[in-house]
């Protein structure tokens, strides 16, 4: 018979050896299943559209068209709302909410709905500001084991979700802007559609001491747009500024709460791999930094860089009350390193000839 202190170590040893294996698992395991709810749902959207709206908004999934991305007011292309009867839309909107979490479907219609607002403040504006005019585009050919990519794209909104036979989900670049980021006339005086990301920054700016604050702050005018703008490919910016290893515990909580804030958005299974991404470079890497004033109501320009991703936030234009939000991945953008691993598993299994 085994004593009783002997089986608790055995215990304790099995389940430091296993449970990694059971987490990736059960990751590995929601993200199939997200994938097949994604699947479900854009087969879903795509039956109810007519053979014109189907000719509009779908496309190859190697056309160029799925790297032409924006976040300004343009002509797009894709199936926007103003397009579809009442039950094209319905399955619309199925499709973002299982696309976005409840929060970032939250988010999106209501940068959406800030069209409305200022459709009131520009009269006869140069702009068409119309909540109507987001799109839906689909590449490929929806499947667990096929390339596909979905975007819904309009003012100020532009998110990318590409999957890659089965080996994972990407979902950058992910952007939302908010014009007026707050809302200071009409019915919906008050709304601040990304207050959190600006007030948790706003939290670790202003805790940081004057040594902190120096690594932190970079003295120059704030820049009137992100620097990354609407590339299709990035790398990293200046490594510099205030590293994770240089906070308090309570300013490293912060920090993790504002990347958290972007990647829940996202639905749980995307969100989590973010984060154990992040945490897998090292948070020690993590860096942030901040320009501009302080003060609420003032133009600022914030970042938050790692091995691996970007986020970067503006607020300059219109008296700085007009928001730019990115999240980007250097080698993740539009699937790309998953399509590399792809075709590396294919030709470590068939050769380098093997054709894709």
């Amino acid at each position: 018979m085994i004593k009783l202190p002997v089986r608790r170590f055995l215990q304790a040893y099995l389940l430091l050896v296993f449970l990694p294996f059971s987490i990736a698992a059960n990751a590995q395991q929601a993200r199939i299943d997200l994938t097949q709810d994604m699947v479900d749902a854009t087969y879903a959207f795509l039956g109810t559209l007519t053979a014109q709206q189907r000719n509009n908004g779908t496309f190859d999934f190697d056309d160029e068209e799925r790297f032409n991305w924006h976040f300004i007011p343009r002509d797009r292309n894709g199936i926007p709302f103003r397009s579809m009867n009442d039950s094209q839309r319905a399955a619309a909107h199925d499709l973002l909410q299982v696309f976005f979490s409840a929060k970032g479907y939250q988010k999106a219609e209501a940068v959406r709905g800030l069209e409305s607002v200022l459709a009131e403040i520009e009269v006869n504006g140069r702009f068409d500001r119309d909540p109507e005019l987001y799109f839906i585009s689909v590449f490929g050919t929806p499947g667990l084991d096929s390339n596909w990519a979905l975007r819904y794209e309009g003012h100020h909104l532009a998110y990318n979700w590409t999957f890659v036979r089965g080996m994972g989900i990407a979902s950058s670049p992910q952007f939302f802007g908010t014009n007026p980021a707050e809302v200071r006339t009409g019915g919906q005086i008050g709304t601040r559609v990304l207050s959190a990301e600006e007030d948790i920054a706003r939290d670790l700016v202003t805790s940081l001491d004057s040594i902190q604050m120096s690594d932190a702050y970079i003295d120059i005018e704030v820049p009137s747009d992100i620097y990354t703008a609407a590339e299709q490919e990035i790398g990293p910016l200046e490594d510099t500024g205030v590293s994770y290893s240089q906070l308090t515990s309570q300013q490293q909580l912060i920090l993790i709460a504002l990347i958290e804030e972007l990647t829940s958005t996202q639905p749980d299974a995307i969100a989590a791999a973010r984060m154990r991404q992040i945490r897998e470079d090292g948070l020690e890497n993590i860096k942030f930094v901040w320009i501009g004033s302080r003060e609420r109501g003032d133009a600022h320009y914030y970042r938050v860089q790692g091995p691996s991703f970007l986020i970067e936030y503006d607020n300059t234009q219109n008296d700085a009350n007009h928001v730019h939000l990115v999240w980007r991945d250097f080698t993740g953008d539009f699937g790309r390193d998953l399509i590399r691993l792809h075709y590396q598993a294919v030709a470590s299994e068939f050769g380098p000839e093997h054709n894709h």
